[in-house]
């Protein structure tokens, strides 16, 4: 979702995030395995670990849950191969939706998102469909009871933010890939913990949803396909106002 509609998702499942707890932990030991194995078990000259590491932690992972994920990645404890994929695809009018995945069968895993898409009334992409309709960014999104827009810019800028963007509730810092890890420690540093902070796939143009049904099937869409249990992040370009999505 954009940044704004994806800040009220926040908003909205706070409530249930013990609930979800499991999925999170499961997303944040298959980045770890991944980033251990890519780059070495050490944090210090990790970048990625270092980050994932510090996520996890702001989650409540149990510290035996992270060791025992890094050293997987290490090949010191023997463990499942994962790979990331994204896929592309279409809800109803024309909304574009990309949908990242950490899986060990690419086949079940792709069936089960094409499985969701068409019963919601959507459809899978080929690769690429979507090139132009996102781009590739790290994004951290933060309470304005947190901070103030002169300490953020001061900050992030600094660490290689491109793009700050003030919310009525929430900050939304930008930044290209390479940045993320810099920001995220400059942020931890300075004692602000961002409500969310990823590797996003940002809309360049969105799809205005005015209609309050075919935003509830938009956002039940979404829902499904972030239960799934190989999914990490779903991302859609619909852009739905608040009280569309309240109706």
């Amino acid at each position: 979702m954009s940044g704004h509609s994806k800040w009220n998702t926040i908003k909205r499942h706070k409530a249930s995030i013990d609930a979800k707890r499991g999925k999170i932990f499961s997303a944040l030991s298959k980045d770890m395995t991944l980033a251990a194995k890519a780059s070495g078990g050490d944090p210090e000259f990790n970048p990625r670990l270092r980050t994932l590491i510090l996520k996890a932690k702001t989650a409540n992972m149990p510290a035996d849950n992270i060791d025992r994920a890094i050293k997987k990645g290490t090949g010191e404890i023997p463990g499942i191969v994962y790979e990331e994929i994204a896929y592309e695809g279409f809800a109803s009018g024309g909304v574009g939706v990309i949908v990242e995945a950490t899986t060990d069968n690419k086949k079940r895993t792709v069936a089960e998102v094409r499985s969701v898409l068409t019963k919601h009334g959507g459809n899978l992409a080929s690769p690429g469909a979507l090139a132009f309709s996102f781009h590739r960014r790290g994004q951290f999104l933060i309470s304005n009871e947190k901070t103030t827009e002169d300490k953020l810019m001061e900050l992030v800028l600094d660490a290689g933010a491109e793009d700050i963007k003030t919310h009525p509730d929430h900050f939304e810092v930008l930044c290209p890939i390479g940045a993320y890890d810099a920001i995220a420690h400059v942020l931890h540093k300075a004692g602000i913990q961002p409500e969310e902070s990823e590797l996003a796939w940002i809309p360049t143009n969105t799809v205005p949803v005015t209609d309050a049904e075919a935003a509830r099937k938009i956002l039940h869409l979404l829902e499904q396909l972030d239960e799934l249990d190989d999914v990490k992040n779903v991302f859609s370009n619909a852009e739905i106002s608040e009280k569309v999505a309240a109706n």
